[in-house]
């Protein structure tokens, strides 16, 4: 077993099933060591050990449920003293159980503990100490419907355009000092979230429902490649560039002394 892998240490949230646990499979094969965050301990550590059989990296467990402050800043600390952690994956957090309408106000708060207020908390320390560093990457997992959000919950699709949102933000800030940051936004992906928010897979269009591992396959990809934003199911990448371009068409226009003419105020006398 390696203690000192060539690659470093990437540290996963969200590590127990899903996106998350295939995100460390993935990594383990490349060679990464690991840390592995989430709620469920036994998962964790049945995960840490088979990788670290099956692909001899060390692979260390913190239990932490991310939509506690105090588990928050815990991983806050590793991130920021654990010196070994190369890579950060961003990857928890919490769908919708149906429309705002009928939502629990309550549970909208945890999501948004989750996968707002936590994302941007550990984004930020992993930022700021790859930063110092000069060397690093950290992956932001966020959604399609970030792009979207009148197909979908709004509290959620608000969410993934706040993670979306800050990892073009930090992008900008991290530009020259050597650190990789990328946002990747999922379609359906084929994992326990539906069913832990009373969904099913089997209600969907199987046609746009995409298997993790191919998920993650293709946000590494997108990652090596140098990509700032990845969509996996995305073909023509010229779609996503000129959405891109008209909203930089929009900048000259954010903040000006006058309102528009068109709204017949603020004219001088």
């Amino acid at each position: 077993m390696s203690n000192n892998s060539k690659l470093g240490t990437a540290l996963v949230t969200g590590a127990s099933s899903g996106i998350g646990a295939t995100y460390a499979e993935k990594l383990a094969k490349r060679g990464y060591d690991l840390v592995l965050v989430a709620r469920d301990a036994d998962r964790l550590k049945a995960l840490a050990a088979r990788l670290s059989s099956e692909h001899g990296i060390k692979a260390d467990v913190l239990r932490a449920d991310l939509s506690q402050r105090a588990d928050v800043l815990a991983v806050d600390r590793r991130l920021r003293y654990d010196g070994s952690i190369t890579l950060f994956v961003n990857n928890a957090g919490i769908g919708p159980k149906g429309s705002l309408l009928k939502a629990d106000p309550d549970y909208l708060d945890q999501m948004v503990d989750l996968n707002v207020t936590a994302a941007n908390r550990l984004a930020v320390a992993a930022a700021q100490v790859f930063a110092a560093r000069g060397k690093g990457a950290i992956v932001n997992t966020a959604s399609a419907v970030a792009l979207a959000p009148d197909l979908f919950s709004g509290t959620y699709a608000a969410s993934k355009a706040f993670v979306l949102a800050l990892t073009e933000a930090l992008h900008s800030e991290l530009k020259d000092t050597g650190v990789r940051i990328q946002a990747v936004l999922p379609g359906f992906t084929r994992t326990e979230i539906f069913d832990r928010v009373g969904g099913s897979m089997d209600n969907l269009d199987p046609n746009s429902v995409m298997e993790a591992s191919d998920l993650v396959d293709a946000a590494l990809a997108g990652l090596d490649r140098g990509e700032l934003v990845t969509m996996p199911s995305l073909a023509d990448t010229q779609l996503y560039e000129t959405y891109a371009s008209a909203r930089l068409g929009l900048r000259p226009y954010l903040s000006l002394s006058k309102p528009a003419a068109r709204y017949g105020v603020g004219a001088t006398a």
